[in-house]
C-alpha cells in the first residue's frame, strides 16, 4: 500500500452477496436465511428472497467476470473477477485494486438496496450476519477494506449494539436508506442512531436505496428495459434527502456528524445549491459560506460530469469518486480514479481532494 499521504480511495465499490454471507446466522436463524430464486417470466433472471420479498436482480447489477468488460453504450470497463466481487479471495480483490491504482475500497452493500423484510427479528439477524461477512474480509485486507455497515432501524437498541461491533471490525460508516421504511432518513426518529454514529465517530453513508416498499412498487411499475429504469427509484431520493439536510436543522444537532451521498452523481449540486440558498433566504436565515461544509456534507461524482462547474458550487471540500466495483450500471468504472487524474480541466490539488483527502475525511480513515 502507497504510504504518502495522496492514498487514492475508492469512495465506492461493492460486495456482491453470496451464500457464505449468511453462514454467520446462529441455529435459530436459519429460518431467516435469504433464497436464490428464478424470475418465472424470466429464468435468467436470479433474485435474493427473504419474506417473499426480493431484491434486486442478480444479473441486472453485477458485473460480468472479464475484467475488461465494457458498456456497451459508453466503453466505461466494469468488469470484474468473481471471486473479487463475492469477496470468495481477499488477495485477488487486493491484487485488481493494485492493478486500478487503488489504495483503499470502502465497500458497501448490493442485496439491501430495497427493504428486505418487515420482521425485526429477522432484519436484525440478517444485518448481523452481513456486518460479520465484512468484519470477516476487513481483518484479513491489511486494512484496505473498511466498510459500511447495515443496522436493524426497525431495532434502534439493537442497531446501535451492531454499530459498536461494527466500529470493531473496520467499519467506518453506517448505512442509511434516503427512505426507511415510513419514514425519511431525517426523521427524529433516527437520532439515536445519528447521535451513536457521532460518538462512535462512524459518517452516514446515503447510498442510493429505497427502503419504501410502496415508492419502490411505484417506480417500479417502469419495465427494467426503460432508459428511466432505477432513477426514481434511487437517485431522486438521495437527493431529496441531501436538499432535506442541508435545510434542516440536523448538522446543528449532531454538529461532528458526516454525511456521504454515493452514487447519486453530482450534477445535482448546483441546483440544490441555488434551492436552498433561495428557500434560507425566504426563511431569513443566515446563510452559511459553504451550504455542503456546513453540513458536512460528502457526494460522489461521476467522470463524466462538468466537474469544474460542480465544484463552483460544491466547494473542494466535498467531491469524491468511486468506480462501483462489481456493478455494471450506469454509474459503474473501473477507470475512474485514472481518467479522473488524466483531465486537464481540474487542477491538481482539486485531483488530491477529490481522489484523497475528501473521501479520508468522510469516512475518518487514520491511515
Amino acid at each position: 500500500m502507497d504510504q504518502a499521504n495522496n492514498l487514492v480511495i475508492d469512495a465506492d465499490a461493492h460486495v456482491i452477496e453470496n451464500d457464505h454471507t449468511w453462514d454467520f446466522l446462529a441455529p435459530s436463524q436459519a429460518k431467516y436465511r435469504p433464497r436464490k430464486v428464478s424470475d418465472p417470466d424470466h429464468p435468467d433472471r436470479e433474485f435474493w428472497e427473504v419474506d417473499g420479498r426480493r431484491g434486486p436482480p442478480a444479473r441486472s447489477v453485477e458485473g460480468g467476470d472479464d475484467p475488461d468488460e465494457r458498456a456497451q453504450e459508453s466503453d466505461r470497463r466494469i468488469g470484474t473477477p468473481r471471486a473479487s466481487r463475492l469477496m470468495e479471495d481477499v488477495g485477488a480483490r487486493l491484487a485488481h485494486m493494485d492493478s486500478l491504482g487503488i489504495d483503499i475500497q470502502v465497500l458497501h452493500n448490493t442485496l439491501f438496496l430495497y427493504d428486505m423484510t418487515n420482521d425485526p427479528d429477522a432484519e436484525a439477524a440478517l444485518t448481523r450476519s452481513w456486518n460479520s461477512w465484512l468484519g470477516e474480509t476487513w481483518k484479513v485486507s491489511d486494512g484496505r477494506l473498511p466498510w459500511s455497515c447495515l443496522i436493524p432501524t426497525r431495532m434502534l437498541d439493537e442497531a446501535k449494539i451492531q454499530m459498536r461491533s461494527a466500529k470493531e471490525n473496520g467499519a467506518v460508516a453506517v448505512c442509511m436508506r434516503p427512505l426507511e421504511g415510513e419514514r425519511l432518513v431525517t426523521d427524529p426518529y433516527f437520532f439515536p442512531l445519528l447521535e451513536e454514529a457521532e460518538r462512535l465517530d462512524m459518517s452516514i453513508a446515503v447510498h442510493i436505496a429505497n427502503g419504501n416498499s410502496a415508492n419502490v412498487e411505484l417506480y417500479g411499475s417502469i419495465p427494467a428495459t426503460h432508459p428511466a429504469s432505477g432513477f426514481g427509484i434511487f437517485r431522486v431520493p438521495t437527493v431529496t434527502a441531501c436538499a432535506f439536510l442541508v435545510l434542516g436543522d440536523i448538522s446543528k444537532r449532531f454538529p461532528k456528524l458526516r454525511w456521504g451521498f454515493i452514487e447519486a452523481s453530482a450534477q445535482w449540486i448546483p441546483w440544490i445549491h441555488s434551492e436552498a440558498i433561495r428557500r434560507m433566504q425566504r426563511a431569513g436565515r443566515a446563510l452559511p459560506e459553504n451550504i455542503f461544509e456546513a453540513s458536512n456534507v460528502f457526494v460522489t461524482c461521476q467522470i463524466d460530469e462538468d466537474i469544474p462547474w460542480i465544484l463552483k458550487y460544491a466547494g473542494d471540500n466535498c467531491l469524491m469518486i468511486g468506480t462501483d466495483y462489481g456493478h455494471n450500471d450506469t454509474s459503474a468504472d473501473l477507470d475512474a480514479m485514472g481518467l479522473l487524474r488524466a483531465r486537464e480541466d481540474i487542477s491538481d490539488v482539486a485531483k488530491e481532494k477529490i481522489l484523497s483527502h475528501n473521501p479520508r475525511a468522510l469516512y475518518g480513515l487514520n491511515l
